[in-house]
């Protein structure tokens, strides 16, 4: 299994990274919070995951050890695959993911593209003591340092909406963003984002 990748940030997608590796370009796929931490030709290691199929092999990339963890632990759901747990992470936080499920918040998982209610219920009762709990302070997400829309946009069509679906979200937080105190944070911005997306469909 290869444990993490470290090298020079060759390129940058909504969803993935390529990672210069001993001189190959190695394709990790990686959530908007991980990605919007990233610089082009910046120096980074990611901590990864090898999901492999009958016809391809997907690397997984995360900011620490520990969303890489919590990412295989929810596969172990039955009806989770990557995908799916990645926007699991691209929404929450792994510690929030372990607070909605040790206090069974099922709005919170509802707010993750693809999940239902009765999808939640589901998680809530097979996740419950295999995430562990909660193991630091609520995370408010990665901050944005600039751009916040052009990060937002590229975050929500990399989770598979359309352009103009991003296009209405991010309208629709704006007033959120630009009330916020300082910099706003790029992983509220995005549960925000979400919710209002789900509303419409």
């Amino acid at each position: 299994m290869i444990a993490f990748v470290s090298g020079p940030v060759a390129a940058l997608a909504p969803d993935s990274a390529v990672v210069e590796v001993g001189g190959i370009g190695i394709a990790v796929q990686c959530t908007p919070n991980t990605l919007s931490g990233l610089r082009m030709g910046q120096p980074t290691k990611l901590a990864t995951s090898l999901v492999v199929r009958e016809d391809s092999l997907t690397l997984y990339g995360f900011v620490d050890d520990d969303e890489r963890q919590v990412f295989e632990l929810l596969q172990t759901a039955s009806g989770v695959g990557p995908r799916l747990a990645q926007a699991m992470l691209a929404v929450h936080t792994p510690d929030a993911l372990r607070r909605a499920v040790a206090t069974a918040d099922e709005k919170a998982l509802i707010a993750v593209p693809g999940i239902g209610k009765k999808g939640a219920q589901k998680l809530l009762l097979e996740l419950k003591d295999r995430l562990g709990a909660p193991v630091g302070a609520p995370a408010v997400g990665a901050p944005v340092t600039q751009g916040w829309r052009d990060q937002l946009h590229a975050a929500i069509i990399g989770l598979g909406y359309a352009t103009r679906e991003a296009d209405e979200a991010v309208a629709a937080v704006a007033p959120q963003a630009e009330a916020a105190d300082g910099t706003p944070q790029v992983g509220q911005l995005l549960k925000a984002a979400l919710q209002t997306l789900n509303r419409a469909r």
